[in-house]
């Protein structure tokens, strides 16, 4: 039985799931700038990005869909989850992406989305990503941007349907209304 038990133990540490060893070298980070697929399809390009998952987040309702959220009852905002390699790239270069491929300064939504659901937000993890966002939102208002992003403690992330997930990359198309445009 030791034998066994042993023989598992070695063949599970040699040729077991590597993704353990991955996550101790990756994080997450939270945004919220309108339709998620146009936020998605932006992140995944980005080198250093391992992921990027439309999903919901901020609200109170638990496991909310799109037809729920849609409602705009439900608290919750379309909202992208990125999987990052912080030795590739940094919280501030994502954050800066993220006010570089959508109006921070629309209150309402984005573009022709309108509503609670498509507002713009950063949550947060920590008081490092907090600051890192307030300096961003700072240099963005010295340059006379009235920006409407709202920054969040982080919330449960609810992952969206299936038929959400790489959208545009599955469509072959690209985002309607997520245009890059330089800030910083």
């Amino acid at each position: 039985m030791k034998k066994i038990l042993l023989t598992l133990i070695l063949t599970f540490t040699l040729f077991g799931d590597s993704k353990p060893m991955q996550e101790n070298n990756t994080k997450k980070a939270y945004f919220a700038g309108g339709c998620f697929w146009g936020v998605e399809y932006h992140f995944e390009k980005l080198p250093g990005v391992i992921e990027a998952n439309s999903g919901y987040m901020g609200g109170n309702t638990p496991n909310p869909t799109y037809q729920t959220i849609s409602t705009g009852t439900t608290g919750h905002v379309e909202a992208v989850e990125v999987i990052y390699n912080p030795k590739k790239i940094s919280f501030e270069e994502l954050a800066k992406l993220f006010f570089e491929i959508h109006d921070p300064t629309q209150a309402n939504g984005q573009g022709p989305d309108i509503g609670s659901q498509y507002l713009s937000y950063i949550f947060y993890n920590n008081e490092n990503e907090k600051n890192i966002s307030q300096n961003l939102i700072d240099i963005l208002e010295s340059k006379n941007y009235k920006v409407a992003t709202k920054l969040s403690p982080i919330t449960t992330f609810y992952i969206a349907e299936e038929y959400h997930q790489n959208y545009y990359k599955v469509k072959r198309q690209k985002p309607y209304c997520h245009v890059y445009k330089k800030r910083f």
